[in-house]
């Protein structure tokens, strides 16, 4: 531990440790066993890992979601001297080899990755090859820390740190099966109680009852605020009700550009008074000691979400303001996005029909259009592709490919047009000349396909003339990649395949459930007679965190009780509506995409049949229940032997395939989803998932 001191005073500036820092970096340096730390957002997470990497003799391997972050980190870190880099797909591919380059010959003592790199071949193979001394990585979703497990597992990875912002007991207990931790002694954690911070909830009707409250505390502000919402609009709403009030606030979600956060969250960072309208893609790595108040004017989903968000408050320990609102019209909403994941059993068993039953290509693996399968089975694929995966071991995720490729013409392009190589005759007979010959487009599958050449070989060789300076090379439309197994292969009986569509459509309707439950917890949070700081304390394990059981600051410990919340009954299902969107929507096979539609959760199957968010009828009934909506839906569809109706809406692609039956359900996919996807990604950010989600973030 004394060259720990050394790094911690010399390198980071800091005489002494915070918190169980120096427990934990002794568990790792001086036990050489793994260990889960639970410590708050800003709590100091990153130098328990940073400073053992900087005393271990092999690599610190850090897996973090967060792009911006590992930025942060690795920028902060080598302007100390600490030899740490970031590897992920914003790098020039000389900046990249440079990287690998560092890691390969051992120079490079702390290396950054996205938790996909997993999934990347070449960055396997690579460290297959070194020697990893420390994994640390952010606690995200169960499939995503078992990859993880796995990997420590077949890399022989001497230590690993897990790490959390906040883990519930049940969170704590499954991180430390997966990593082999010992309880109690593997695992540190803060406490959950902050007594500067007052956290209060409040009901009301409407925005206007809402910012009647947040305006008056906004004009006494002594320092920056948060101001979270769910919807992506519903930040540009609060702005400008600030701005009639001559408030200045910006607007910041997931579907601006990266350049405008960029610049927003510099600006916040940097001034004392601002003032951000969010969604949660706004905090994450946020590091900002003086924030005074956050306000959620809309529910939060989780307990967890609500404690990450509010901890952003009053990092340098003075008193701070978190207000929560609760609105009858957000529990339905909530309700109804916790419900929209879900497909159709019968879709579910048509996908698992595609994977299990696919030929895979030359050198053995699978490839598909998430974005299709999307579009055509579920907005849930990350779940199902990971269960395949990790739960019955029939497919393993690899580097994902590129359908299309544009190359520029660069310099001795000459040089590239001479070459008679068979890869390079077949690129050019194929590749499709755009703008005056500036440019050329190449749809790698279908040149594969037809000149009967490898789709490896024939990247190898656009490669080759990138790497030579021949060509500019920009790749698009991805389809994820899986290998296969002989020793446990693709089961291809249709009863076998049937079987395994039950079960895991059984789990999505218990993830469904469990979202529910999640949203009623934050709500029973917000009506219960106790303590608020005492309750999240609890539910996280920690229930002696508040000194006698009361904060005394809190919405419960200055008025007595707690909210007295009875949500409004939701809108009774409506048949002229119910007739409307029938009437605009020709599908019959799927009554929980028909139900999306008029609850206003968007779909890639939505978008294709033009009925998503430009649509009048989008979001017609969103004050109706959910489940009971899927009733009346499912009600019309079965009139009709759930067969699609031929309204000309959706471009007609691809062959019409027929759906399992299902309970007597003659459930056809008619003319409807086929096709390949141009494109992919979405407004949703959560879970895993592939596809769209009205925008929220």
């Amino acid at each position: 531990m004394e060259e720990a001191h050394r790094v911690l005073n010399e390198v980071f500036g800091y005489e002494q440790f915070r918190l169980s820092q120096e427990k934990v970096i002794a568990r790792l340096l001086e036990d050489n066993k793994n260990a889960l730390v639970v410590f708050p957002t800003g709590g100091g997470k990153s130098l328990t890992f940073q400073i053992p990497g900087m005393c271990l003799p092999g690599l610190t391997l850090v897996i973090s979601p967060l792009i911006a972050l590992m930025k942060d980190q690795v920028d902060a870190l080598v302007r100390r001297g600490v030899s740490a880099a970031n590897l992920d797909s914003t790098l020039s591919l000389e900046r990249s080899r440079e990287v690998r380059s560092q890691v390969r010959d051992g120079t490079l003592k702390i290396l950054y990755v996205a938790p996909e790199r997993l999934n990347n071949e070449g960055f396997m193979n690579m460290m297959s090859n070194v020697k990893i001394s420390l994994l640390a990585w952010g606690a995200s979703f169960r499939p995503e820390y078992l990859k993880i497990a796995r990997f420590a597992e077949e890399n022989n990875v001497e230590r690993v740190l897990c790490l959390t912002a906040t883990a519930t007991p049940q969170v704590v207990q499954d991180i430390c099966t997966s990593f082999d931790i010992e309880r109690p002694d593997g695992v540190f954690a803060a406490p959950v109680f902050r007594p500067n911070l007052a956290l209060q909830v409040a009901l009301a009707k409407n925005l206007d009852e809402k910012m009647a409250r947040v305006i008056p505390m906004l004009e006494r502000r002594t320092g920056p605020a948060i101001i979270y919402v769910t919807l992506q609009q519903q930040t540009q709403d609060v702005v400008s009700y600030l701005q009639r009030h001559n408030i200045r606030a910006e607007a910041y979600h997931a579907g601006i550009t990266a350049d405008e956060r960029g610049a927003i969250q510099n600006r916040f960072m940097e001034s004392d008074k601002a003032i951000v309208a969010c969604t949660i893609a706004f905090g994450m790595g946020i590091d900002k000691a003086n924030i005074r108040q956050v306000f959620h004017l809309y529910m939060p989903k989780t307990l967890e979400n609500y404690s990450q968000e509010v901890g952003r408050a009053g990092r340098d320990g003075l008193e701070s303001e978190c207000l929560m609102f609760i609105s009858p019209p957000d529990l339905p909403t909530l309700e109804g996005f916790a419900r929209g994941d879900t497909c159709s059993e019968v879709h579910l068993e048509l996908f698992l029909q595609e994977v299990m039953m696919k030929v895979p290509a030359k050198d053995g693996t699978l490839d598909f259009s998430h974005y299709t399968q999307a579009r055509e089975y579920s907005n849930a694929l990350g779940m199902l592709y990971a269960q395949l995966e990790l739960d019955y071991g029939f497919i393993r995720a690899i580097t994902p490919m590129y359908t299309t490729y544009e190359l520029t013409p660069g310099v001795n392009f000459q040089k590239v047009m001479k070459d008679s190589s068979p890869a390079a005759k077949a690129i050019q007979t194929h590749w499709k000349p755009k703008s005056n010959k500036t440019k050329y487009e190449l749809d790698i599958v279908d040149t594969a396909n037809y000149s009967k050449i490898d789709r490896v070989d024939l990247v190898r060789q656009i490669g080759i003339w990138e790497m030579d300076g021949h060509v500019t090379v920009k790749a698009s439309q991805v389809r994820a990649r899986y290998s296969t197994f002989l020793d446990n292969p693709r089961p291809t009986d249709l009863a076998e395949i049937k079987v395994i569509a039950k079960a895991l459509y059984a789990r999505l309707l218990k993830k469904e459930e469990d979202d529910i439950a999640k949203i009623h917890q934050v709500l029973n949070f917000a009506k219960d007679d106790d303590c608020l700081a005492h309750n999240i304390a609890r539910y996280f394990g920690d229930a002696d965190a508040v000194p006698g059981g009361m904060c005394g600051k809190c919405t419960f410990c200055c008025t007595g009780s707690g909210l007295d919340f009875v949500p409004d009954p939701p809108a009774p299902v409506d048949p002229a509506k119910v007739r409307a969107i029938l009437n605009a929507c020709g599908v019959r096979d799927d009554p929980r995409l028909l139900t999306r539609f008029a609850f206003g959760i968007t779909s890639p199957r939505l978008t294709a049949l033009k009925c998503s968010t430009s649509h009048t009828l989008f979001a017609s009934m969103v004050t109706s229940d959910f489940m009971a909506l899927l009733a009346a839906f499912d009600a019309e569809c079965k009139k009709v032997g759930y067969q699609n109706l031929d309204t000309g809406m959706e471009e007609k692609v691809g062959a019409k395939r027929k759906a399992p039956s299902s309970g007597g359900r003659k459930s056809g996919r008619g003319t409807y989803g086929g096709g390949r996807g141009r494109g992919g990604g979405g407004g949703y950010r959560g879970g895993g998932n592939f596809g769209y989600k009205k925008a929220r973030y």
